[in-house]
């Protein structure tokens, strides 16, 4: 990981929420700036990047702005991108911290009515136009082969850290969110707190609070980048394992090569071989050829198989128990499936012959696994 983008969301003329003379493009400049403060003191060779370091506005309308931030991040290169927030809700009562990805949940599934048009959220996706619709549930799917996972972890540890420090956890939610729609990269939207309750507030506009909630993300970061890490080193000692189990093909290589420089050596011994070393030759080329001719068979019946659908909920770097914990109530009831990338181990539930059955099936699934989506499966590999 070589760049951060924090982003200190709202400013200028776009304020944010406000509640009690304060407001929340002031309270997210404090906290990003001690948020990069942090990474540059504690992560050396990691460059900090800002969408903005003082009060202003980034375009001349909301979505100029949020396009203008998304533009900061792609231009820069940005490995992660942090865009900080502040709550506010009717109820007084309503408190906690949670972290949002890209993605669509039960309310944008319902064309984002209420908060599009009762709340005026210029900063969602307005999914009501059929069009919009099919290209953003296009780009979330594919999102799941790059950088969903991703998003997923920094959310989940900026959450652990929040929760370490006594935090009421809200947790990690999806949503159609304009500026993680458009950054290529992973990224997660975080709303440190709620102005309209005033334990929170006190909390948020002190410099302790600020300071802690800085540092809950920076340790969220910290623990992000060691999981992938570790998420890269085990990719590696899979492929060097993997290379170890296949001394058949290094000593077939080897032999190919010392029969042709004995042959080229104009020895008669390797140029006719004996006829208990030619039986041996033509038994290995048999099974070369069985082996081969088998690859073949396997990816044909790949192709031929038909395309079907399934509801993935989770996916790993390594193989998974079917009856681990990991799968809560759908222990014992998850497939596994295989793809491409650093978690080719994929673990789904159901499989259906068109997406609307699995789509209906999917709100169920959720119940458990929030972040569960439809893919295409073929055998047991997954399509895109």
């Amino acid at each position: 990981m070589e760049v951060v983008v924090i982003d200190a969301g709202h400013g200028g003329k776009f304020p944010g929420a406000h509640y009690g003379g304060v407001y929340e493009k002031d309270l997210t400049l404090k906290v990003a700036l001690k948020l990069g403060r942090l990474i540059e003191e504690g992560m050396p060779g990691v460059k900090v990047v800002y969408t903005r370091k003082t009060d202003k506005a980034l375009g001349a309308t909301l979505a100029d702005d949020l396009q203008a931030r998304a533009d900061i991040a792609n231009g820069a290169g940005g490995d992660l991108f942090v865009s900080i927030h502040v709550n506010a809700a009717k109820a007084a009562a309503a408190r906690g911290v949670e972290t949002l990805i890209m993605g669509e949940s039960p309310k944008e599934q319902r064309y984002n009515e209420n908060a599009l048009y009762e709340s005026n959220r210029e900063d969602l996706i307005d999914m009501s136009d059929e069009r919009t619709a099919a290209i953003v549930r296009a780009y979330i799917q594919n999102l799941q082969f790059t950088y969903g996972e991703y998003s997923m972890a920094l959310a989940r540890c900026i959450q652990n850290n929040y929760i370490k420090s006594g935090r009421r956890s809200r947790g990690v939610k999806p949503q159609l969110l304009r500026v993680l729609y458009a950054t290529d990269m992973p990224g997660v939207l975080t709303e440190i707190g709620f102005m309209t309750n005033s334990q929170e507030m006190a909390y948020m506009k002190s410099e302790k609070g600020q300071q802690e909630i800085a540092r809950n993300i920076y340790q969220g970061i910290r623990d992000y980048s060691d999981y992938v890490l570790r998420t890269r080193r085990a990719g590696e000692a899979e492929a060097a394992r993997t290379e170890r189990e296949r001394p058949e093909e290094a000593s077939a290589a080897a032999s190919g090569t010392a029969a042709k420089e004995a042959a080229a050596s104009g020895g008669g011994s390797a140029s006719k071989p004996s006829g208990k070393d030619a039986a041996a030759a033509s038994g290995a080329g048999a099974k070369a050829a069985a082996k081969d001719g088998g690859t073949k068979q396997a990816a044909a019946r790949r192709v031929s198989d038909p395309l079907r659908y399934t509801i993935q909920v989770l996916a790993s770097a390594k193989p998974l128990p079917l009856r681990s914990s990991q799968f809560r109530s759908y222990r014992g009831k998850v497939k596994q499936y295989t793809s491409e990338g650093r978690f080719p181990y994929k673990y789904c539930v159901g499989e259906y012959d068109d997406r609307a059955a699995a789509q209906r099936r999917l709100r169920e699934v959720r119940r458990v696994f929030p972040d569960a989506f439809v893919v295409g499966c073929r055998g047991s590999r997954i399509v895109k």
